[in-house]
């Protein structure tokens, strides 16, 4: 039997301040963690409907942003000190919101608040990944 030696890169690559390195590696950690918000909305939901305390599809969609925002507070933690970070955050969160609320409100008219809200927080939480890891990326380096 022979044994052949494989080369494993651990996956979300991190710099050495802990900031997501690629932004493959940022959308990727981001979406999956909008999803995990939204199966554990479903699951309340669910619940919810089952005990006849809510009907299905009335909770906010938004609240599967949970684990965005808090992968998106620690990239923050983890940036440089400087004033740019406090910039491109400002920008990402701007035109996040901005996008989100546009979608949001496209489908708010066919779906219930549970899909307009979700689609709604998939449209913000990519939108702030681009901004966030491009504009980072272009002000430091013109910062020094």
């Amino acid at each position: 039997m022979v044994m052949t030696e494989t080369r494993s890169t651990r996956r979300p690559r991190r710099d050495a301040d802990g900031r997501l390195m690629t932004i493959g590696d940022l959308l990727g950690v981001a979406l999956a963690g909008w999803v995990c918000g939204g199966v554990v909305l479903l699951l309340f939901e669910g619940v919810l409907s089952v005990f006849r305390m809510s009907e299905f599809g009335h909770t906010s969609g938004w609240l599967a942003l949970i684990l965005p925002i808090w992968l998106f507070t620690e990239e923050f933690r983890a940036a440089a000190y400087g004033a740019y970070r406090v910039v491109v955050a400002l920008l990402a969160t701007g035109f996040g919101v901005a996008i989100g609320m546009t979608l949001a409100g496209l489908v708010a008219p066919v779906f219930p608040p549970l899909v307009s809200g979700a689609v709604g927080a998939l449209g913000l939480t990519v939108v702030y990944c681009l901004v966030w890891f491009y504009g980072l990326w272009w002000l430091s380096h013109r910062a020094g």
